[in-house]
């Protein structure tokens, strides 16, 4: 029987700024002054990613959903919860 289908999705480096992240043709940044909820997350949790969809990552040790435009522009989706 065959498992479900997961997309490429890889953490590529970690700083005090925020982590970067490649998706399979594509890296992107996310800083922890707009991305709040990884700031004091451990670095196991943050390498836990998985992206069940295109255009959709899934942190499962954070409870974290995020699509991938809100990471690509973030100015469209102003942060509404407080960590």
């Amino acid at each position: 029987m065959p498992g479900s289908i997961t997309l490429e999705v890889e953490v590529t480096n970690i700083s005090r700024h925020g982590f970067w992240i490649f998706l399979g043709d594509k890296e992107l940044f996310l800083p922890f002054e707009e991305f709040p909820w990884f700031r004091c997350a451990p670095i196991e949790a943050i390498l836990n990613v998985e992206r069940p969809h295109a255009h959709h990552l899934y942190w499962p040790d954070l409870d974290v959903d995020l699509s991938v435009e809100s990471i690509e522009h973030p100015e469209r989706f102003p942060l509404t919860a407080k960590v």
